[in-house]
């Protein structure tokens, strides 16, 4: 796989960490920025990840996952999962107070266009 370049997630408004993270071991293939623990982050919300989907399944609904937000009271924690590879999701984090989630969740789907997993 080549070096996946997540520097394109920085332009985001409110960005502080981002992430390509593989649900099946838990481990990030990419990180860029700081602030907090990516490797506890990219394990925990793999079994965010991992427990929606066994939710999802238990209730037949026949449909995936486009993205999972949780809100805190000063920061956004984006998940989601590729559609070119379901074992793998995009994390980021922005501060809430200056970023525009309508707009990071759009830019979040197009960047994952132009990722190269040649």
């Amino acid at each position: 796989m080549a070096k996946l370049d997540l520097s394109p997630l920085q332009t985001l408004d409110g960005f502080m960490v981002g992430a390509i993270v593989d649900s099946t071991s838990g481990l990030s293939l990419a990180d860029i920025g700081s602030g907090i623990d990516l490797e506890l982050a990219a394990a925990g919300n793999t079994e965010v990840i991992r427990a929606k989907r066994k939710v999802a399944g238990a209730l037949k609904l026949n449909d995936s996952i486009d993205d999972i937000l949780i809100t805190l009271g000063r920061q956004y924690h984006l998940i989601r999962p590729l559609e070119k590879n379901q074992d793998l999701f995009l994390y980021v984090v922005l501060d809430r107070s200056k970023s525009n989630l309508a707009m990071a969740r759009h830019t979040l789907k197009s960047f994952e266009k132009e990722l190269d997993f040649a």
